[in-house]
């Protein structure tokens, strides 16, 4: 068999939609596919429109965003990926962080062959988004973080816990510690702590969902991604704020807070040489695409809306 019938097969095998091993909703495809050396599990929906890649944040997965992709998949093409580490994702023996997790996202992209897509982050992972965005600029046509920041611009503050931050980041970034200490006690830490204390939406989040959530967080190896993106807090070393200085976000950046307003707008101003949009969802938590989908969706199709017209234009 030649080379090039070899890759043929092999993009089809990785085509091919997979029995989900956990949740799923109607209309919902499942897909693994290797890429940058690692197997990552994704959803699609939608059959038209711009393309919305969504990236969860801790501790979540894409489950994250089961309220809003039938939203959004009336009028775009959706992805909702679990990074490495995450999910049903790969988490065996590779690389983690936030630059090899940038890498897959561009490695996705170009899988996906939908050409530049509007990209969500939220939480932790607003600093992949970032770097992603700020380093494969012809791979975004917008950028919308939510919930988030970034090292340099105000994530360590959330270490310091003399000045009301929390103990779990440091704890989530001691490179191994996660993984030692949290097995077995995985539904205290979410269900018991995480979650009540993220959650200001009661009802926003069911038991059921949880159990989703803990179903991948209790698998083996399963704190190797999170402690990639939380240590990568403590070995930036001004890493970001250099990549910002010369390579700012250069596509329009929408920012949406919710009971941190106005960290993420006041965060994503300083790396975006772009147009820039604020948007304050008010009497929610943190976890805005669980809580309060439907105003997540507006804010995000308005703004998306404004940039396929512009480019149509």
């Amino acid at each position: 068999m030649s080379n090039n019938r070899q890759c043929c097969c092999l993009s089809r095998r990785l085509l091919m939609p997979v029995v989900p091993s956990g949740a799923t909703l109607p209309g919902v495809t499942h897909h693994l596919v290797a890429l940058n050396g690692a197997e990552l599990h994704y959803v699609s929906a939608g059959t038209s429109g711009s393309p919305i890649v969504l990236v969860h944040g801790w501790p979540e997965t894409w489950w994250a965003f089961r309220k809003l992709i039938p939203l959004l998949a009336a009028t775009h093409r959706v992805c909702a990926l679990d990074l490495r580490g995450f999910g049903d994702s790969d988490n065996g023996d590779l690389e983690f962080g936030e630059r090899v997790t940038a890498e897959d996202l561009h490695h996705l992209v170009e899988h996906l062959g939908e050409g530049p897509v509007h990209l969500l982050c939220q939480d932790i992972s607003g600093g992949v988004g970032f770097r992603f965005a700020a380093t494969h600029p012809d791979d975004v046509v917008s950028f919308t973080a939510v919930e988030s920041t970034l090292a340099g611009f105000g994530l360590e503050a959330l270490a310091d816990v003399n000045n009301f931050g929390s103990w779990h980041v440091g704890f989530l970034g001691a490179p191994g510690i996660a993984g030692m200490l949290i097995p077995g006690h995985e539904r205290e830490l979410l269900a018991g702590w995480a979650y009540p204390l993220m959650n200001g939406t009661e009802g926003s989040i069911l038991d059921a969902d949880l159990d989703e959530f803990l179903r991948t967080y209790s698998r083996p190896h399963a704190w190797r991604g999170t402690e990639g993106l939380y240590g990568a807090i403590f070995t930036d070393k001004g890493s970001t704020a250099a990549l910002a200085a010369t390579k700012p976000i250069t596509v329009p950046v929408l920012a949406i807070d919710g009971v941190n307003h106005p960290f993420t707008e006041h965060s994503f101003r300083q790396v975006s040489s772009a147009d820039f949009t604020a948007v304050h969802i008010k009497e929610v938590g943190h976890l805005i695409a669980q809580e309060a989908p439907d105003a997540l969706a507006a804010a995000l199709l308005d703004f998306t809306a404004t940039i396929d017209k512009g480019l149509a234009g």
